[in-house]
């Protein structure tokens, strides 16, 4: 006794297309909860913390330089110290960490 292919196909349905892409929506939900929602939110902190530099800040660079901001510029730079008299100018986006943070002018 032999299945004919009428029986064999006739067990398909709308069903089984859904079920087939559960599993990839499972792996983009787990993507997207470990890995894209923590990045974006470390990207805000960076930038909150890149807006709020000011001059007296000691900041380390990405490539792990060190110094004490002069001044800050509007077109995306800073001024950084590194030794006294040395001065070089730094992309703010470039920075890593505020060391320690000066408090801002009593008016």
């Amino acid at each position: 006794m032999f299945v004919t292919p009428a029986f064999a196909q006739g067990a398909g349905g709308a069903g089984s297309a859904f079920t087939s892409f559960v599993p990839l929506i499972l792996i983009f939900a787990i993507m997207y909860f470990l890995l894209i929602r923590p990045q974006q939110k470390k990207v805000k902190e960076h930038q909150k913390m890149v807006e709020a530099l000011r001059r007296g800040d000691q900041v380390v660079t990405q490539g792990g330089v060190v110094g004490k901001v002069t001044k800050v510029k509007d077109d995306g730079e800073i001024e950084v110290e590194i030794a006294q008299g040395v001065k070089v100018r730094v992309i703010k986006s470039t920075v890593a960490q505020v060391m320690s943070k000066t408090e801002p002018a009593e008016e």
